[in-house]
């Protein structure tokens, strides 16, 4: 009941800003005493509109789809137009001219697509889990399963493999095959397949290898693929697939065509293949257009959905002008049913007291990216500020969002709930918690984290530095809060806008 009041206040507020709007275009006219002058007319102008609203239902806000409710505003604001139109004519009653019932509505049904559909994407808004799979410790040099039990199949299906091998793939492929896996045993499945069906109907944990020859680009539902790879797998079977990244995708396209033509292209393949499926409203027209094939993926997507289904990754090797992955199952798929797609999500931080919360983000990396954090902090390690060296999880417009600090926006969402505190330490994950010593750790759940941290007023290069600093705003704080706050505030603004400091 109380959302219901909300959404009809904040609904309120957008109809009259539209009409103060609509005034503007017309000459001459003081917003006040334009609505004195017809108080009546403005009043069943509301009435209208409220009436319409409740009728169509666009105040009920059940679900996570955005695509009902754009249908309901649509046919409750043309309901009003159309009613207001008709009164209009028949009484010839022109108190309000038609810029002004026109612009009206039409500014509001805008600006309520703009309000409602980044409401819902909030509402989608992923929920990030820290569920990194241990890399480490493991031999990565030797990739063949040897089982004693197994048997190695006849000299003329060995040379029928080879063939098949060669003739899709190449050469090259073939021999990166030859030498990273084992083709001559009967427990090694090579299929070429982009359905679950040709994998569901394989026995289970008879094959130690499985080789799809297929790209991953062109699998509708590339999750439901892999999992499906994984439940016929034993523990420590390897699976092995191919894509076309991103940047290999562009190189392509860029080669293929002529200058000017080649940028057309690629920007309309962008648009297609990149942003229509981020959208609830455009996802099925994406479909409609692609049927899911050939679909741009990035290199960190296809190892998160690995990670994400089960798998860890033993070895990468980009062979003529494609992507291969050689990956171990290690554990069940996670199952995750929420898309992670979404411009908006919740990251599940460590709060006062200890106490898990949930903080709002835009997202700056790649789908599936955050699976792969433990993956990433192996081999690239932490750099100066304490971020990622080399992290190639992180998008083009994520790391403008960064540079701008436009990501951490909607963090503004837990300053209000009282999540976070305007200065304090920054929230951390399990992993990055885990990282520093337990003085600092027993410190940092004593206190709200906060959206300003003590690193632009330190400007720390490692982690033992991050550490320090963390400790010295905390011991400080513990004595003083609010000077210590206020002192930290004005230092980091100042470094910000005259040092130029960034976090990453």
């Amino acid at each position: 009941m109380a959302l219901r009041i909300w959404l009809i206040v904040v609904d309120l507020l957008i109809f009259l800003a539209s009409f103060c709007i609509s005034l503007l275009f017309k000459p001459s006219t003081e917003i006040i005493s334009y609505v004195v002058a017809n108080l009546i007319p403005f009043a069943i102008f509301n009435l209208i509109w409220l009436t319409s609203s409740f009728l169509f239902g666009k105040f009920q806000s059940k679900g996570k789809d955005f695509s009902p409710l754009a249908k309901r505003i649509f046919f409750s604001n043309a309901s009003s137009l159309a009613l207001l139109s008709v009164l209009m004519f028949t009484f010839y009653s022109y108190a309000f001219s038609r810029i002004v019932v026109f612009g009206t509505i039409g500014f509001a049904t805008f600006f309520e697509y703009i309000f409602f559909g980044v409401w819902y994407l909030f509402k989608q808004s992923h929920e990030i889990f820290d569920e990194p799979v241990s890399l480490k410790g493991e031999e990565r040099k030797v990739y063949k399963l040897i089982v004693e039990t197994e048997r190695p199949i006849d000299a003329a299906r060995k040379k029928t493999i080879k063939k098949s091998i060669v003739e899709e793939l190449g050469q090259d492929v073939y021999e990166y095959f030859n030498r990273t896996l084992n083709l001559g045993v009967e427990s090694t499945l090579i299929v070429s397949t982009t359905t679950r069906f040709n994998i569901d109907n394989q026995p289970s944990h008879f094959f130690n290898t499985i080789i799809n020859l297929k790209r991953v680009n062109d699998i509708r539902r590339i999750n439901k693929f892999f999992e499906s790879i994984n439940n016929k797998l034993p523990k420590g079977g390897l699976f092995v697939c191919r894509a076309e990244t991103k940047n290999l995708r562009k190189q392509r396209i860029l080669k293929k065509f002529p200058p000017v033509i080649n940028l057309i292209y690629y920007t309309i393949d962008f648009i297609v293949k990149r942003v229509l499926p981020k959208f609830t409203l455009t996802k099925g027209l994406y479909f409609f257009l692609t049927r899911g094939e050939n679909r741009v993926i990035t290199r960190a997507e296809l190892l998160g959905r690995l990670y994400s289904c089960g798998f860890e990754v033993v070895d990468e090797e980009f062979v003529d002008n494609h992507f291969y992955v050689v990956c171990r199952k290690v554990k069940l798929p996670a199952y995750d049913l929420e898309a992670t797609y979404g411009p908006f999500i919740k990251l599940r931080r460590i709060g006062k007291g200890g106490k898990e919360i949930k903080v709002y983000k835009m997202r700056t990396m790649h789908p599936y990216a955050e699976y792969l954090q433990e993956y990433v902090f192996e081999k690239h390690n932490l750099e100066e500020g304490g971020k990622f060296k080399d992290d190639f999880r992180i998008s083009t417009l994520g790391r403008i969002m960064r540079r701008l600090w436009i990501d951490e926006l909607p963090m503004i969402i837990n300053l209000l709930k009282g999540d976070l505190k305007i200065v304090g330490v920054r929230p951390l994950s399990k992993h990055y918690f885990s990282l520093y010593t337990k003085e600092l750790q027993e410190k940092r759940i004593r206190f709200r984290p906060g959206l300003i941290p003590p690193f632009y007023a330190d400007n720390p290069k490692t982690l033992d530095e991050i550490i320090a600093s963390e400790l010295k705003y905390l011991e400080a704080y513990a004595k003083r809060p609010l000077w210590t706050d206020i002192k930290y505030f004005f230092v980091a603004v100042y470094n910000i806008i005259f040092k130029k400091y960034r976090s990453g």
